[in-house]
């Protein structure tokens, strides 16, 4: 069985910064720990199974094999390339994320 990388991009750190960001201001420190710690979980599942996320909805970017990771309110937007899972971008599900790869 093949071990993936994962690696977050620099527009994903500082998606994830901001999230951080957000929970500390509007519920504290440990709110924006755990929202953190639990992305950065999720994601971890992808060493073992990169392909077990669907393709993200929008033609364009699924045809350019993106994929998404569903985080509790957030989805984290990530490609497979040869054993390697780059993750793009981590935004609130409601974000116009399409609009961020143009």
């Amino acid at each position: 069985m093949v071990n993936y990388k994962i690696e977050l991009l620099a527009p994903a750190w500082d998606d994830l910064d901001a999230i951080a960001d957000y929970h500390m201001e509007e519920v504290g420190p440990e709110s924006a720990r755990k929202i953190t710690n639990k992305i950065l979980s999720e994601l971890e599942r992808l060493k073992i199974f990169p392909l077990s996320c669907p393709l993200v909805p929008y033609q364009e970017l699924a045809e350019q094999g993106y994929r998404m990771l569903v985080c509790g309110r957030y989805v984290c937007i990530y490609k497979l390339h040869g054993n390697n899972v780059y993750v793009y971008h981590i935004v609130a599900s409601t974000i116009n994320y399409p609009a961020m790869f143009k």
